[in-house]
């Protein structure tokens, strides 16, 4: 009888364990999910920069002839 209370208590400590790091796996895909999102932005705001300086070289050398 003292086993099965032993095994019952067991099992529902290795359920509250998993259920706390499935926790912790969502957090975590959020905080990387966020990471993703500005390292996305980011690169578009580098890229939008090296768009705009490149226009901006042509422009000055097309109109300075």
């Amino acid at each position: 009888m003292a086993q099965a209370t032993d095994d019952r208590s067991d099992s529902q400590q290795v359920i509250a364990e998993i259920r706390e790091l499935k926790q912790e796996v969502e957090r975590f895909n959020q905080k990387f999910d966020n990471y993703q999102k500005a390292t996305q932005w980011v690169v578009q705001l580098a890229f939008s920069l090296i768009a705009a300086a490149t226009v901006t070289v042509i422009v000055s050398t097309v109109l300075g002839r």
